[in-house]
């Protein structure tokens, strides 16, 4: 297989319009040509959250300028990429749609292998594109719709040790946002607030923390922010303390269930030295970082975070991506459909739903 590929990434999944070219350089590091975002958060704000059908038709209104945009910023024309890549999930199925067949058309034209990926896949491998992280790594997926503990042993590989049995964390940043006023897209803000006040103010409960193994529950402690929430409307002292404790409980539930990840990951593996990946939307929290980075110095574990460029969704992370499976020979037909839910490992039990026992 030849050096130096080159592949167009293409991610509408939810509500940001991206397109990036990325090359893999003869020592296996990501040269980022380019990386073009364009954020739909003005056309939400009203709506305190994601709209479907306003996303998908920005999505329609900007690609083709976006993909564009990336292709002259990285002074690389269609005819020197080896390959593109395009998220086919999961997400919004309306969204993934545009830039899935518009990838799908660019590489048949253009005569180029096609890789459908799996947007929880770019997150998984996204730290990769500025180190160099040995398999098998212990990822810790948080986003706003994923949660999860993973063993990523290769590429497409993937064996999970825990997941949210209700909300994802991101989610439950919104959620808290929203009930404190603070404005869209929430959990920038809930941790502009929460720097701002006394994390020890509301004792607030950390749902499943004693039971459950690496899995999470994230509804309780949203149901609690609510409750709280409803007796200090208006305080904005209050929404600053109340901001403070909600990370505060957060970064302790984190804590308490990556110990046991680590753990249940060097038995699985035998690994003598531990690698953890935080990826996600979630990840760009300093916060979370800075205790996860306290807990690997204490356990004499490795934290790896993407660049906050990379934490949120982006292309780059989908060319990255595709040029891992295209050198493992995984290329798709241009058959492949969108999929609003796609799991990284298909053996896993779905853990969601009212009588959930763990």
């Amino acid at each position: 297989m030849k050096e130096n590929i080159t592949f167009l990434g293409i991610e509408t999944s939810c509500d940001e319009t991206a397109a990036a070219v990325i090359r893999e350089d003869e020592n296996g590091a990501a040269n980022i040509l380019s990386n073009v975002v364009s954020s739909q958060v003005a056309l939400h704000e009203a709506y305190g959250g994601v709209v479907p059908e306003l996303a998908a038709r920005a999505h329609l209104e900007n690609i083709e300028f976006i993909i564009n945009k990336s292709l002259r910023d990285s002074n690389i024309s269609l005819n020197e990429i080896d390959g593109v890549a395009a998220t086919a999930g999961p997400g919004l199925v309306v969204c993934l749609t545009v830039g899935l067949n518009i990838g799908k058309s660019i590489a048949a034209f253009s005569n180029k292998p096609f890789i459908g990926v799996n947007h929880l896949e770019g997150h998984a491998l996204s730290p990769g594109l500025e180190n160099k992280i040995n398999f098998p790594y212990l990822l810790l997926l948080i986003s706003g719709g994923h949660t999860q503990f993973l063993i990523v042993k290769n590429i497409n590989d993937y064996e999970q040790l825990g997941t949210t049995i209700d909300d994802a964390l991101g989610e439950a940043f919104d959620k808290t946002a929203k009930m404190l006023e603070l404005g869209f897209p929430g959990g920038p803000n809930v941790e502009k607030f929460a720097r701002l006040g006394d994390e020890n103010y509301f004792n607030l409960p950390e749902p499943i923390i004693n039971k459950g193994g690496c899995n999470l529950s994230f509804a309780g402690l949203k149901t609690a922010v609510l409750r709280e929430a409803k007796k200090i409307k208006g305080n904005e002292k209050l929404k600053y303390n109340l901001a403070a404790s909600f990370q505060k409980t957060i970064n302790n539930i984190l804590l308490k269930k990556t110990k046991i990840a680590i753990e249940t990951f060097k038995k699985k593996t035998n690994a003598k030295k531990v690698s953890l990946v935080v990826a996600g939307g979630v990840a760009a929290n300093e916060s979370i970082r800075q205790n996860l980075s306290a807990l690997g110095k204490e356990m004499n574990f490795n934290t790896y975070y993407p660049d906050l460029r990379f934490c949120g969704d982006n292309a780059a992370m989908i060319a990255w991506a595709g040029i891992k499976r295209y050198k493992k020979k995984l290329i798709d037909s241009i058959d492949i459909s969108a999929k609003s839910r796609w799991p990284l490992d298909k053996n896993a039990p779905y853990l969601k739903g009212p009588g959930l026992k763990l």
